[in-house]
């Protein structure tokens, strides 16, 4: 089958299989004339990256009710959005959204750039993100590659070079069927392929509309594709995560330096994160380099109290480490000055997963039953 033909038969599928996504507009609408609205694609895609649907969609909903358009989230508080987005994980995407809404709000009068080009100058959109917004908020045929793009691709070519060394050649296969007509809508149906037949396990291939030409089913290795390169293990790293519960219940909490893992985001006082163990090391060392920017040795209490351990370690997973974490609680008087932090009601929305996990642990052991 010529590529123009698959690309029509995938089209023809997805106008009656089309999964009911917030950030997209419904047929009646499109047959209407109705656009996407690049904002809302744009949030959709930043949201979604390395995240599933199930988890985005009502944080998107909550967004979009709170910050209607890009010049809202422009003018948004740093720190609202950080606590708006919390728990959905990779927090430097919530650093670069209010960075690129304010570029596009202050320097673009509000309007994305209608090219995958132009929406790559901005900041924190990579090619990915650049071809999706393109493609379907403005019908450039961007050639657009997640993962389910790929294991589609990978079983439709039959490629057996394993991931990520067979990118290249999945991009090109992708490329070759992203038609003129209706560029976006072809890059969702193929991600919606993937997503509901042509998944990781068990594909249906008996009502694909790609079933006939699909090189991996004739072969009987679709389920087997793509193959991928093995994983070096996750090195585990290890930290002391202090809760200090104030006389009048409020608790020290610090604000996370920008840079780095949950940057920005609210957390309890701690020790680095290394793969030595801090519980272990020399916390009165003279060494300079071992020392925060307080003063105090590094992996040292925020302030001075009868700490006691929780008895539970938390433990977290991140793309690159496992994250093992020893949590340390105390109670402290009314008058007590941390050296860092500062102490607050809190609020758990507002806390990353991590912190959470934290809580759950000091909050056991410092609460009554």
């Amino acid at each position: 089958m010529r590529d123009a033909a698959l690309s029509r038969e995938l089209l023809d599928w997805y106008d009656r299989h089309a999964r009911a996504l917030p950030w997209r507009i419904g047929p009646a609408a499109r047959a209407a004339g109705e656009r996407p609205d690049p904002y809302r694609v744009w949030l959709s895609e930043i949201m979604l990256q390395q995240t599933t649907v199930a988890a985005v969609r009502d944080y998107y909903l909550a967004f979009t009710a709170r910050w209607p358009c890009v010049h809202d989230l422009a003018a948004a508080e740093d720190a609202d959005v950080m606590a708006a987005w919390a728990g959905l994980g990779y927090y430097a995407r919530a650093r670069n959204l209010l960075k690129c809404a304010r570029v596009v709000s202050r320097d673009l009068d509000g309007a994305f750039p209608g090219s995958a080009a132009g929406l790559r100058a901005l900041p924190g959109i990579g090619p990915y993100t650049a071809a999706a917004v393109a493609a379907i908020a403005h019908d450039e045929p961007a050639v657009v590659v997640d993962g389910n793009v790929e294991r589609v691709m990978a079983r439709m070519f039959a490629v057996e070079t394993p991931l990520p060394a067979a990118k290249p050649e999945l991009a090109a296969h992708a490329a070759r069927l992203t038609p003129d007509h209706r560029p976006g809508c072809h890059a969702q149906a193929v991600m919606d392929l993937g997503a509901t037949i042509c998944t990781p396990k068990s594909p249906a291939c008996g009502i694909c509309p790609w079933r006939d030409p699909c090189a991996a089913r004739m072969q009987g290795i679709a389920a087997d594709l793509p193959r991928r390169s093995p994983k070096a293990a996750k090195p585990v790293r290890r930290g002391i995560a202090y809760v200090a519960r104030r006389a009048d219940g409020a608790l020290l909490l610090e604000r996370r330096p920008d840079a780095g893992l949950l940057g920005g985001m609210l957390g309890w006082p701690g020790s680095d994160w290394t793969e030595s163990d801090p519980t272990e090391s020399d916390r009165t060392g003279s060494d300079p380099a071992s020392h925060d920017r307080a003063g105090a040795p590094a992996g040292a209490p925020p302030l001075e109290a009868v700490w006691r351990d929780a008895g539970a370690e938390v433990r977290h997973t991140f793309t690159h480490f496992h994250l093992r974490l020893a949590v340390m609680v105390a109670e402290v008087p009314q008058d007590a000055q941390p050296a860092r932090g500062t102490f607050r009601t809190l609020d758990p929305a507002a806390l990353p997963t991590l912190m959470k996990k934290v809580w759950a642990v000091a909050g056991s052991a410092l609460l009554p039953d």
